[in-house]
């Protein structure tokens, strides 16, 4: 797997009804490039199947686990470096940078903590992260925004 199969998971993880042409347009692949890289992937176990998700099923907007990534970054990494090569990751809906032990704060989706291993390992291997912490999200609960009383 390389990194333009780890686009198309990412996308087709996002939404898997995406047709060939816009996966190819998005990865810059042709459609039949690309329709050939997703077989490929279903043949060799990589992609299990497609599933919809309904009512409560899905943590996050994405399904999955919605996970929080804290990141400090190895010190030969600079940190534009380290968003351009996290920015096609489709997994990463956000990034905060912080100040204090950690140098960011990653929102991403996983399906499962077997992707979420995975994504762990590509962060410290490609893109430049020494050390991470994950918390897992287990239940949103909406905070209601304070009334104003005039006085």
């Amino acid at each position: 797997m390389d990194a333009i199969d780890e686009q198309i998971l990412g996308l087709l993880q996002e939404d898997a009804r995406r047709s060939f042409s816009d996966l190819g347009r998005r990865v810059g692949l042709s459609t039949n490039a690309t329709a050939a890289r997703v077989r490929r992937m279903e043949e060799d176990g990589t992609i299990l199947g497609y599933t919809v998700l309904t009512g409560g099923a899905a943590l996050g907007p994405r399904g999955g686990l919605e996970v929080f990534i804290d990141v400090r970054l190895d010190s030969e990494t600079d940190y534009d470096d380290f968003t351009a090569a996290i920015e096609p990751m489709g997994q990463i809906v956000e990034a905060i940078h912080l100040t204090g032990p950690f140098d960011y704060l990653l929102r991403a989706y996983a399906p499962d903590t077997g992707d979420l291993d995975a994504l762990l390992r590509r962060l410290k291997r490609d893109c430049g992260a020494a050390q991470t912490q994950t918390r897992v999200a287990l239940r949103p609960t909406r905070v209601p925004a304070p009334s104003r009383r005039a006085g």
